[in-house]
């Protein structure tokens, strides 16, 4: 499998590991000025690529937080994971959440989140009157204790 990366703007950086062992490649800012995004904002920031995942059709590309930018500054994919289809070929863009009490600056180039690649299950959907029996059964939120 080969991740196809196409330039579509001057400035788009190609995602890259930050080691021989990172799930996830960084995703970065691809703009012509800074952007801020104001405390309690979502702004929509281009990356200037887009992406096809050659020869694996059951796969998707999933934008993730960068943990550093998420926990030190607020910073994280608005809807918290994205999701590239794999036939989407437009630009990839995150929309970023600033949960901080101040304004954030986004500059060219930033890293901004990371690209993580994963398979996809595609079952049949089948409408059902029964499910299986389980210990928890209908046990929801919490329901399995704090531990």
């Amino acid at each position: 499998m080969r991740l196809l990366i196409k330039k579509l703007r001057d400035g788009a950086q190609v995602p890259r590991r930050q080691t021989a062992y990172s799930a996830g490649y960084d995703l970065c800012a691809c703009l012509e000025e800074p952007a801020v995004i104001r405390a309690g904002e979502t702004v929509k920031i281009p990356t200037g690529i887009s992406a096809e995942l050659e020869g694996e059709r059951d796969a998707v590309l999933l934008i993730y937080a960068r943990s550093s930018l998420a926990s030190k500054s607020g910073i994280a994919p608005a809807n918290c994971v994205g999701v590239v289809d794999w036939d989407y070929r437009g630009e990839i863009a995150v929309a970023l959440r600033n949960s901080s009490s101040q304004d954030y600056t986004v500059s060219p180039g930033d890293r901004i989140a990371q690209l993580v690649i994963t398979p996809v299950f595609t079952p049949e959907v089948a409408v059902t009157d029964e499910l299986s029996e389980t210990d928890r059964g209908q046990g929801g939120f919490g329901s399995t204790g704090r531990a």
